[in-house]
């Protein structure tokens, strides 16, 4: 690799889906995987294509029960073309010798790149280059060109091409004996000599669905005759493309694809919307230009430069993923952030509390992207009404997994394919989700000061989510504290206490009770910020009497937190009573023990029984919060938290936690950076190969892992870079590693756009021209102002004051 070109040289079939989910192009209304375009589904290969947000629901017989599920649809195969010779075999590119194979991503002008020189069993030798793009400016748009030329050989080139509706959702191994089919097929049309389209609509959700195809021929000599002729199969259409080619001779076929869909705004019928398209569009080369020109914009915004090339191309890739998923064009429609991307079928397409790690990076760059997704939330606000009052709560209990329309899409049943058994799966009772969608909330408020937002969605959002909170605190007398009993924590591991067989949670959750204190108090704040009309107005809509936020005041003063032996936080009350695990006999007798509690199932054991976790649980308090933030809550609270108590807090965690989730080397090397640096550097560099490497061995080809991805760019800024938005002020507070050298980053602020340069010994903040009023920015203790089109200096090695200096 080097620094914006991700490069696989030679074919490894073993690693296909791999570089299917990992080289795969989007552009945040759809993504579509990086399959060979002669391929279909199977073991080696999975073509995928999926729009944001469309999702279709279907029951399924399992272990005796109905158990219904919703997905996120993989739509008719757009890529569909292959090649053959005088008549002969069709291109299988694992049933060919090959001379050579390259594939590259550039990632700056997100492309994807294909050439292998292949021999036929007629000594035959034909190099094939292919590039791909699903276009960033026209996001109905994707396009594929595939160039042809004959090595040493004369004779009839044969091109089949065209669209495939035969597709199911089959990716995931672990979900196969699940109902897959989604697409009923409506119609397939030739609407010109070289175009066609085929139009679905999904079984349950009756979306319709029209993807079409244009492909056309250019060549050396414009004379030679093109034959054209309309193929129809079982659900595929196309046209097989005939002419002849002599020796050295170079023929290209441009495919041109729209896709459009009934949810789309300003669509009246699919079809005949992308068959107008068609007609509308140039060349390959013509659409790369905008769409080159699309990606240059977002990365002056992404731009983020640290002085190890591996290192700045890691990162590169993981915020190409984010860009790919979540782009300007997301915030047209009506989507949240789905936890595994959009090239891949794991999770089901779901939106989980993964929005956590990946909003903060675009908070600071594109804030309108941000309220998109929150507005995601808002528009389900109604459905977590529903779901509090029917468990028997008040305000708004947000789903564990989110789909089409914000009701809990968790599974009822889990299959460990260790012991091949279904479980019951109690991962809906995390409902820490409403706690990061109110965290989320308030930190874009914060970022942006967007008034409008706060005073038409996010206090109301805040204050229903606050008022769940309140609502499943209960007061002990004996105590004279609140606890709230019955949840799952982020750790996910522990369902239940050991030996019940209904998994009812657990009790006091200490990230679950503290993070509650916080909302409460936020949503407070929240409600102090609005005017006198409007505040008094949400009360009254909402029916919140003067004596709930009496309560509210009480809870966050009087909550509970488990403490056990010399200070440590508990993750949870009686955590300490569990037995501890043979970790070392674990590891001697598995290769991989990143999911213990499906080797544990697997030997009839529980995991419940043990002082184990799947990743950061009582540790996200100290991803989420400063360490002042922290213990002002504490006090509040009456407790005391030492300044050793957090490397305590983390050493015991984690010689807990098997990094079952990409996340956890995430939060551990953001908690481990202040504490022990080399600590913290190796899981830094542990979370930038997460998905690169496959570290948790075949998961990635389901579909890359966003947030994991997300949260180490935002180890560079939010942690090695220390900036936080609070207060009303930008704060920076640097940790930055020596042995990376300089690190470099964009941002914007409060309409103000910065550059952040950290060297050996000084932060350089600069802001370019234009922004309305200046902003207030601390770094490590040293406050002042900054103007638009001024920049300041901050030095790290002593206490001198700030220097300021107009920009050139």
């Amino acid at each position: 690799m080097t620094g914006w070109n991700w490069v696989y040289e030679g074919y490894e079939p073993g690693e296909e889906k791999l570089r299917e989910a990992l080289c795969g192009l989007g552009n945040g209304y759809l993504g579509s995987r990086a399959a060979a375009p002669e391929s279909t589904a199977g073991e080696v290969h999975y073509p995928g294509t999926y729009v944001a947000g469309l999702f279709n629901r279907r029951t399924s017989e399992v272990a005796g029960r109905n158990v219904e599920n919703e997905s996120m649809v993989n739509v008719a195969n757009w890529l569909s073309l292959t090649f053959r010779i005088d008549g002969g075999d069709w291109f299988d590119i694992d049933d060919t010798e090959l001379v050579e194979f390259y594939q590259s991503v550039d990632l700056r002008r997100a492309v994807l790149t294909r050439r292998f020189r292949c021999r036929d069993d007629q000594g035959r030798t034909t190099t094939v280059t292919q590039r791909r793009l699903v276009h960033m400016r026209h996001h109905h748009v994707c396009a594929l060109e595939t160039t042809i030329q004959a090595d040493d050989w004369d004779g009839t080139l044969e091109v089949r091409t065209g669209i495939d509706a035969n597709v199911k959702n089959t990716l995931v191994a672990r979900y196969r004996d699940l109902a897959s089919d989604h697409l009923e097929l409506l119609q397939m049309m030739e609407t010109d000599d070289d175009s066609v389209v085929v139009e679905t609509m999904t079984n349950q959700s009756h979306v319709h669905l029209a993807v079409g195809a244009r492909s056309t021929i250019r060549r050396t000599d414009d004379n030679r005759r093109v034959d054209r002729e309309l193929v129809e199969s079982d659900r595929w259409i196309g046209h097989d493309l005939r002419t002849e080619i002599r020796r050295d001779e170079v023929v290209t076929i441009d495919k041109v694809v729209t896709i459009f869909t009934s949810r789309d705004d300003a669509v009246t019928q699919p079809a005949e919307e992308a068959t107008r398209w068609l007609g509308r569009l140039g060349t390959f080369d013509e659409l790369l230009d905008s769409h080159v020109t699309a990606w240059r914009h977002l990365w002056n915004r992404f731009h983020v430069v640290v002085d190890d090339e591996r290192t700045t191309t890691i990162v590169r890739l993981h915020l190409f993923h984010v860009l790919q998923t979540l782009s300007p064009n997301t915030a047209e429609i009506d989507a949240g952030v789905p936890a595994r991307g959009l090239y891949g079928e794991a999770y089901r397409g779901h939106v989980f509390w993964d929005e956590i790690f990946v909003l903060p990076i675009l908070n600071l760059r594109i804030p309108a992207l941000t309220r998109s997704l929150l507005m995601y939330r808002y528009r389900r606000l109604p459905e977590a009404r529903e779901a509090a009052r029917a468990a028997g709560f008040a305000g708004a209990m947000f789903p564990w997994q989110s789909g089409s329309d914000g009701r809990e899409e968790s599974q009822q049943l889990h299959l460990n394919p260790e012991s091949g058994r279904w479980n019951p799966d109690a991962t809906h009772r995390q409902r820490h989700i409403g706690i990061a969608i109110a965290y989320n909330v308030w930190q874009y408020i914060q970022a942006t000061d967007d008034r409008e937002f706060l005073d038409h969605h996010g206090a109301e959002m805040l204050v229903d989510i606050a008022r769940f909170f309140s609502s499943i605190a209960e007061y002990e007398p004996s105590r004279d504290r609140y606890v709230i009993c019955n949840v799952v924590g982020p750790d996910e591991f522990h369902t239940s206490y050991p030996g019940d067989d209904e998994e009812h949670g657990v009790d006091n959750n200490a990230y679950t009770n503290v993070m509650t204190v916080w909302v409460l108090a936020r949503a407070m704040d929240a409600l102090d910020r609005l005017t006198p009309h409007d505040h008094d107005e949400l009360l009254e809509t909402l029916s919140i009497e003067p004596s709930e936020l009496d309560r509210w005041r009480d809870i966050t003063e009087k909550m509970f937190v488990p403490f056990h032996g010399d200070g440590i936080i508990s993750q949870f009350e009686g955590y300490e009573d569990l037995e501890e695990l043979d970790w070392d006999g674990y590891r001697r007798r598995y290769d991989d023990i990143h999911r213990l509690d499906r080797i544990l199932e697997a030997e009839n054991d529980d995991v419940n029984r043990y002082q184990v976790s799947k990743q950061a649980d009582a540790l996200m308090l100290f991803y989420l919060l400063s360490v002042d933030e922290l213990r002002g809550l504490f006090e509040r609270l009456g407790y005391r938290l030492d300044p050793d108590t957090m490397p305590r807090v983390i050493d015991h965690y984690l010689a807990r936690t098997s990094h079952g989730s990409t996340l956890s080397a995430v939060v551990h090397s953001w908690v481990l950076t202040r504490a022990r640096r080399e600590r913290g550097m190796e899981l830094f560099f542990r979370a930038l190969r997460s998905d690169v490497v496959d570290i948790q061995g075949g998961t990635t080809h389901e579909g890359i892992h966003l947030a994991a991805m997300a949260g180490s760019v935002d180890l560079l800024q939010r942690c090695f870079a220390g900036v936080e938005t609070r207060d009303e002020r930008l704060i920076l507070n640097p940790n930055w590693p020596d042995e990376l050298g300089m690190l470099e980053f964009n941002l914007r602020y409060r309409e103000h756009l910065l550059t952040v340069q950290i060297t050996d010994g000084e932060v350089h903040l600069s802001s370019a021209s234009g922004a309305p009023a200046p902003i207030a920015v601390s770094c490590r203790g040293d406050d002042t102002t900054l103007e638009s089109g001024n920049s300041v200096t901050f030095p790290l090695s002593d206490r001198d004051h700030p220097t300021e200096a107009n920009r050139p």
